[in-house]
């Protein structure tokens, strides 16, 4: 199983209203720079979220919902601080309940 973090808002919120694809596209530059590999996603209307295990955690991110998904924690608590207006909290996958959680991201 691998370990996730993830800050969730409404999507409108994280892929409108905020400027996350820069901060996004600064990382992709950085972990190009120094040859790491991406360990963060953007995900829209993630099914994850509604797994009965994240349901206090994500109780109050409204939907339709987008999520910055990644096995990097620092990398979700400094976007936690950054975005400011976000839920915050991790899960392991595959698990009963969340299969894959970058299902369908290409």
């Amino acid at each position: 199983m691998t370990a996730y973090h993830f800050v969730a808002a409404s999507e409108r919120f994280l892929c409108e209203e905020e400027p996350l694809e820069e901060v996004l596209r600064e990382r992709v530059r950085n972990y190009g720079e120094t040859g790491k590999e991406i360990d963060f996603w953007l995900v829209r209307r993630p099914a994850f979220l509604e797994a009965p295990e994240l349901a206090s955690q994500v109780a109050s991110v409204p939907r339709p919902a987008a999520a910055v998904v990644s096995t990097d924690e620092k990398f979700i608590t400094f976007l936690k601080l950054r975005l400011e207006f976000v839920a915050t909290g991790s899960f392991q996958a595959p698990s009963a309940s969340i299969a894959d959680p970058l299902a369908g991201i290409g």
